[in-house]
Parts: structure tokens; sequence; C-alpha cells
């Protein structure tokens, strides 16, 4: 196989596990709507889950993955299997004491970090501290995450992607578990739900740990801070985890800024953008993860033109799937929103909030998947420092853009200057990536995208004529619903697939000519 199908199959089989714990994810969010609704309680656990999260973000999953894929690579490929497994130990060792400093410290002054990113609350005292006390009982949850990410990082270096990927299911089914069987028991409910993530944490740590244990990884504590890796690892950590800061950042504006806006605004924004995360981890976050081994591995041995050629693919395998997604989302917003979430507490008029909000976040899906894309290809090459100049200008168009549009389309206006954000950072990103290398094959993916975007309009207008009435409003008849919506989405596939043969798309012959390939190879 070569290394093109290597990266579709790895992000294939990448975007079958997250579409796992993404499903769950949404039994998870809708347990969460039938107990809690849009209210003043779910705006606490929303606004308090934004900090150890946006933590994650900075600590574990993104920063971890941008320095410690590549260094690790470089050291399997050049120096051999020992020293990158003291390398892992060493990290491990690190991630004990820093992160686990942080989360001690998180826990003493969460009530000034919960007035700095949610000072609306400070208005209504019980509600400030409920939001307190949920931060300080999530705090915990960062140190297992980190650790379950320096774990799945060991894994993907060697090619295994599919139990790691699959990790964050466990999260899930741990909150599901402890919601529906022990939130009677709280004296507040909404406790049992923060309790959850950070057992959730534990667990998804853990069930990575036979694999990693199988491929010849080892947990202990190797205090060498003076270890080349580790300082090389730093080098790189420190612009990544700023990246990731100032791209959190426009969500923790949105937050502060919606905290300002009517009740049920930051719940909206979060489920919208738990929808939207749904063909950006599918897609963006698997193919960003599965491209990034491939592409250090080509930095490593100086094959710039590998490197771009891989590049230019995943970029445009990604485009192919995510646009469509994309199209889908905006064309049937409402009735998704009406079957996930309208029940108990969640009524039309929240399904009316979310659904608008997701309108506008799902004007970004494409530069979303597409960063990921490009700031792997810098990662690659072991540059971190450009993805965090250009982070930060998209940092500051948001939060401009934020203000400008909060006022005439409340948490709306929120949601699309995200969009209109990401949309400025995928540009600037993809201009000094064609300074890096040269070249970056920009007319073929633009071609592509075109195709791709024709194609999807068709099927967003199919599904939206076929897909809109005043069935949707209602609450209720979940079964008719979700038939009448799968058959739609199945329809939609079919319209999107034949335009985009008629027009002769590259990656559709390209996914063919694969799955015939691997059809073939299966014995009679």
């Amino acid at each position: 196989m070569d290394q093109k199908g290597k990266i579709a199959r790895a992000a294939g089989i990448m975007s079958v596990a997250t579409f796992i714990s993404r499903v769950l994810g949404y039994v998870k969010d809708m347990i969460l709507a039938v107990f809690f609704g849009a209210t003043g309680l779910s705006d606490t656990f929303f606004a308090a889950f934004r900090i150890p999260n946006l933590l994650r973000e900075l600590f574990a999953e993104g920063s971890m993955s941008s320095a410690f894929i590549p260094v690790l690579t470089e050291y399997r490929q050049k120096k051999g299997e020992e020293e990158a497994r003291d390398l892992v130990r060493t990290t491990f060792t690190v991630i004990i004491i820093v992160v686990g400093l942080v989360c001690v410290a998180g826990i003493f002054f969460s009530p000034a970090i919960v007035a700095a990113l949610a000072p609306g609350f400070l208005a209504f005292p019980e509600k400030f501290a409920m939001t307190v006390l949920l931060t300080r009982i999530m705090f915990p949850f960062l140190l297992f995450i980190s650790l379950a990410s320096l774990v799945m990082g060991a894994l993907n270096t060697k090619k295994i992607f599919f139990i790691p990927t699959l990790a964050p299911a466990m999260l899930n089914i741990t909150i599901i578990v402890v919601v529906v069987f022990f939130a009677s028991r709280f004296s507040h409910p909404i406790i049992a739900v923060a309790s959850g993530v950070v057992i959730g944490g534990f667990v998804q740590f853990a069930f990575q740990l036979p694999s990693f244990f199988r491929s010849g990884y080892r947990l202990g504590l190797d205090p060498d801070f003076r270890h080349p890796g580790l300082r090389r690892m730093a080098v790189l950590l420190v612009p990544a985890t700023m990246a990731l800061a100032v791209n959190q950042v426009n969500i923790i504006v949105s937050n502060v800024l919606a905290s300002y806006l009517p009740e049920g605004s930051i719940t909206y924004l979060y489920y919208a953008m738990r929808l939207i995360q749904f063909p950006v981890g599918i897609f963006g976050v698997a193919m960003g993860m599965a491209v990034l081994p491939a592409l250090s591995e080509h930095a490593v041995r100086g094959d710039l033109e590998r490197l771009r050629e891989d590049f230019s693919f995943s970029l445009r395998l990604l485009f192919f799937i995510a646009v469509p997604s994309m199209a889908g989302l905006i064309a049937l917003r409402e009735p998704i929103v009406n079957l996930l979430f309208q029940r108990g507490q969640f009524d039309y008029a929240a399904t009316r909030g979310t659904a608008e909000a997701l309108l506008f976040y799902s004007l970004g899906i494409w530069s979303i998947v597409g960063v990921r894309i490009i700031t792997a290809t810098f990662y690659s090459m072991q540059d971190t420092r450009t993805p965090v100049k250009i982070a930060a200008v998209g940092m500051a168009s948001n939060l401009l853009l934020s203000l400008l549009l909060m006022g005439p389309l409340r948490h709306s206006g929120l949601a699309l200057a995200n969009s209109l954000a990401s949309g400025i950072n995928f540009f600037l990103l993809a201009y000094f990536l064609r300074r890096k290398l040269g070249r970056i094959d920009a007319t073929r993916i633009a071609l592509s995208f075109g195709r791709t975007a024709a194609a999807s309009l068709v099927m967003g207008l199919s599904g939206w004529l076929l897909l809109h009435g005043a069935l949707w409003q209602k609450s209720g008849q979940s079964g008719p619903k979700a038939l009448f919506l799968t058959l739609t989405v199945l329809a939609c596939i079919s319209a999107f697939l034949a335009v985009s043969y008629l027009l002769k798309s590259e990656e559709l012959r390209y996914l063919k000519e694969m799955i015939a390939g691997r059809l073939k190879k299966r014995p009679a």
C-alpha cells in the first residue's frame, strides 16, 4: 500500500473510532438535555467545563500531539526503540509533576478563574458558587486526560490508531452511567455530571494501557529533566501551547460575552459547537492525527516533495468529506437539533436557539478542518512558531467580529464571528506554508474544493426541500422522525455522490479504487 493509501486507511480507522465516540457523546448530551434543559443550571456546568476543557487542549491533546509525536518519531527513526521508551518515561514523569501542580492551583484559584471566564455570573451568587464547585470537582480531569494523550501519542507513532481514538468513548460511557444511575443520589444532580467527567478521564487513560504495554512501552518515574528530547519537546511545546491558547481564547471570548446575553445562550452555543465537532472530530481531527506521523517521517528524511504531495492529498480528501457534512448540517439543522435534544426541559425555543447557532458555526467547518491539516504540516517540520503568530491574528479578528456581531445577532453573532475568524486563520496559514514549501498544489486544491462545493450545494438544497415543516417544531415521535431524517440523509449522500461523479471528482475516483482494491484482496 502506498503512503496515500496508508494515510487514508489510518484516517478511516480513526474516523470509525471517532464516530463511535461522537455518537456516545450525543447520547450523553441528549441525557443532559433531558435532565437539565437549556437553563441556568446547565449554563453553570458548561461554563465550568470550559475551564478544564481549555486546559486539556493546552496541556494534553493538542500540544502533546504537536510536540511529542514529531520528537518521538525522530527518536525512533534515528536513535532506536530504547531511547524512545526512555523519552516516554521522562515525559510521563513531567506530566505527573507539572500538570498535577496545575490541578492543585486550579482548585485553589477556582473562584478567580470563574469570575474571569464567566463574569456575568457574579450578579447571581448561587449560580456563581455552583460554577466554582463544579470547576473544582473537574480539575483532576486534566491530569488523567494528559496521561491519556501521552499514551495516545506513543501509540500513534507506531501506527496504532483505533484504540487511542476509541478511548474518548470511555469518557462518554462513564458520564452516561454516572448520570443515569447515580444523579438522583446527589443533593445537586449536576454534581454527578462533574464527577462522571473526572472518573471518565481516568477510564480513558486506563483503556489504552494494554495496547501501550503490548507495544513495548512502560510507565515509570524517570525525573531526567535534562533529557535532550524533553528539552526539544519544550522548545516546540511552548509556541504550540500558545497557538492552542489563542485558538481557545476564541471560545472563551464567546463564553464571556454570552454570559451577558439572555439565559440559555451559553447552552445554545455549547450544543451547536458539539454538533459541528461531529464532522470536525470524525474527519478533521482524525485526518490531522493520521497524517502527522507520515509527514513527520518525510520531514525527518528531508523529503519535501513527498511531504507536499501528502499534504495536498490529505487536504483535498478532507474537503471532499467535510464540505458536504457542512452543507448537511446547515440544511438539516433544525430537524437534527429537534431529534437529538428536544425533550424534557429542552423545548422548541431551545431548539431554535441552538439551530441558529449551528447555522453560523457550520459555515466555518471547512476552514476549521483545513487548519488542522496545515497546522499538522507545520508541526511535522517542527515549526510551531508560525501557527501561533497567525492564530494571534485570528484571535484579534474573532474578538473584533464578536463585539460587532453580538448586538444584532446575539449568540448567533458569536458563532458567526468564530467561523469568520477561522477562515482568516486558514488563508494566512496557507499563505505562509506556501512560502515555506515553495508550492502547495494550490490550483489543484482550489479546483477540487470547487467541485466538492458545487455537489454539496445540490445536496443541501435537496435535503432542505425534503425535510422542512411543522413536524420539526414538535417534541416526540422520535421513531418516525429518525427514520425520515435517516432516509433524507441517505438521499442527500446519493445526490452528492452522483453530482461528484458527473463533475469527475478525483477524490471520489480515488476512494472507489481504494475500496475496490481492498475488496479484491479479501479471500473468496
